[in-house]
């Protein structure tokens, strides 16, 4: 056979493409337990950063486990009645949101939203956060906060994050994103350390009555322009410059998740009764 033939051409090229498909598909599959432990131990640092949480970025792994595991107790939530499910929050560890929003039979269709959040698991993670350590069976728990995860469609992508809440269920903490494809620059600042320090001290629902089951929906706004202080202006944080697609975008993700079709029912039915 000729090397410079066609058929020795075709022969090579398909040779070369079946070993490197060979080590693409051996390293995905040697690397995925890797990857995603990383992805857990990511967004157990996002969840710690946005409880205010401080921890050492060169950290290693087990640090920041052992410091998740004292501070944050994990509970997992039925949305369509507020209340805290038993049973799936004892093996809480295990649960997959996002796995879960993905299956017919542990999800439903998401109203029309503007959000475009289009499925809706059945149960949710809420991340309680401890004023003081935990040992391991969970004794000296005090509630301090409560972390939403969040999701919504920016401009170009959906933006997955957290949103903390004070523990009387209302005064915002803070706010993160750890997945997104929005510009970088513009709707990408939702990242920047600097507009997210706008939002601790806002407020997240409109005025409220004797109770917390007596407050109006969500009100917080991403609004076009800048905001005032959070005492002069508590349900507005500065707009995003040149991103007001994204910011519309985080205003209607925040409302959507802390409505109830999200985690609304659980604020009034659970946060409400413990403030």
């Amino acid at each position: 056979m000729q090397r410079n033939g066609v058929t020795y051409i075709l022969g090579f090229c398909v040779a070369v493409c079946l070993v490197c498909a060979v080590i693409v598909s051996s390293s995905a599959v040697g690397l995925k337990e890797k990857q995603d432990l990383n992805k857990v131990l990511d967004r157990q640092k996002k969840v710690l950063s946005v409880a205010g949480i401080e921890f050492n970025d060169t950290a290693s792994s087990d640090e920041i486990q052992s410091l998740f595991s004292k501070r944050i107790k994990l509970v997992v939530v039925d949305l369509k009645t507020g209340k805290v499910d038993t049973s799936a929050t004892k093996d809480a560890a295990n649960f997959d949101q996002q796995k879960a929003k993905k299956d017919p039979s542990q999800s439903v269709d998401a109203p029309s939203n503007l959000a475009g959040v289009r499925r809706v698991p059945n149960k949710a993670m809420v991340y309680q956060v401890s004023q003081n350590e935990m040992d391991s069976s969970g004794s000296g728990f005090q509630l301090e906060q409560y972390i939403f995860p969040i999701e919504g469609k920016g401009l170009w992508s959906t933006l997955y994050g957290y949103l903390a809440l004070e523990s009387d269920g209302n005064s915002i903490k803070g706010i993160t994103f750890y997945q997104h494809g929005e510009t970088p620059g513009l709707g990408g600042e939702v990242d920047n350390p600097a507009w997210k320090a706008k939002w601790p001290g806002r407020k997240l629902f409109g005025p409220k009555g004797s109770s917390v089951s007596s407050w109006g929906e969500a009100k917080i706004t991403v609004k076009k322009g800048q905001a005032g202080t959070p005492e002069q202006d508590p349900y507005q944080v500065d707009g995003l410059s040149g991103a007001t697609i994204t910011g519309n975008g985080v205003t209607h993700l925040v409302r959507f998740w802390m409505g109830d079709n999200g985690f609304g029912k659980y604020i009034r039915n659970v946060v409400g009764q413990a403030s």
